[in-house]
């Protein structure tokens, strides 16, 4: 079923603005484009609004910019955030890091069934490849099957056969809960499915978990889980890793929950209605 509204993508970003722009640039060059775009930023610096004011100049879909202060990682704030200012009746949500194909928009339309969310992946690249992308302007999707073998046998990607074949979209969906490959950087999800778990979970702070949180509160909520891979890959810019020293407590709070059969989530979209 396609969504009767055009969809929403949703890209979270702190400062980092030439890679926000890779990003946007390449979500402008979807062969759908009846999408919007709402920038959900986790209180990057006056360069990023500087950016996004460029971008939306020559922007052929509507293009938002959703500010919240720097106060630490808050990537579950600034989701929902980007969720209430969002008008589609299916959100995609993607990271400012990850660079889509051009054929992203089309394949989670494609793959977006009522009761299910999709979960995409994403294609690691090297920190030599990233810097040419960001300072030469490489068009990744524009890349020849030639190209990607270059690069994979280079180490500059580590994988390339879902750069080469598309899975029929068949056979995707499961009736059980699977902790792997869970990521918000490339997700799909409808908007009133998130509006019944109340949204990602805002008492996650620190990096790490709250997307899987936010998966497991839709599967206790009914909603299945469809897998995007060989459909919906994103090419993920190399970065050094964020400090990760609420993971350990974050995963251990997701444990606690999946025993509980939990839905809603503590802190999330509702509570910013109230304000």
């Amino acid at each position: 079923m396609r969504p009767a509204r055009p969809l929403s993508v949703v890209i979270t970003t702190y400062n980092r603005p030439d890679a926000l722009a890779a990003v946007v640039r390449a979500c402008f060059m979807q062969d759908d484009k009846d999408f919007e775009i709402i920038i959900a930023d986790d209180g990057s610096a006056a360069n990023t609004a500087a950016c996004i004011e460029r971008l939306a100049q020559a922007a052929p879909v509507p293009l938002a910019h959703v500010w919240q202060p720097d106060q630490g990682f808050r990537a579950a704030m600034a989701r929902n955030r980007g969720t209430l200012a969002a008008r589609g009746d299916y959100i995609l949500f993607l990271d400012g890091d990850c660079i889509p194909q051009r054929d992203f928009i089309a394949r989670h339309r494609a793959l977006a069934r009522p009761g299910r969310l999709v979960s995409g992946s994403r294609i690691l690249m090297s920190e030599a490849l990233t810097r040419r992308v960001l300072e030469d302007g490489v068009d990744l999707a524009a890349a020849s099957s030639l190209t990607h073998l270059g690069w994979r046998i280079g180490g500059h990607i580590n994988k390339m056969a879902q750069l080469l074949v598309r899975w029929p979209d068949i056979g995707r969906g499961s009736r059980r809960f699977n902790w792997r490959r869970i990521k918000s950087c490339n997700l799909g999800v409808w908007r009133s499915d998130l509006e019944r778990v109340n949204g990602f979970d805002e008492s996650f702070t620190g990096w790490g978990y709250e997307d899987t949180d936010l998966v497991l509160r839709l599967f206790h909520a009914g909603v299945l889980r469809t897998d995007g891979a060989f459909a919906t890959e994103v090419f993920h810019l190399w970065h050094r890793e964020a400090g990760r020293d609420r993971a350990g407590s974050n995963r251990q709070e997701v444990l606690a929950r999946a025993g509980t059969k939990i839905t809603q989530a503590v802190k999330g979209l509702r509570e910013h209605a109230r304000y």
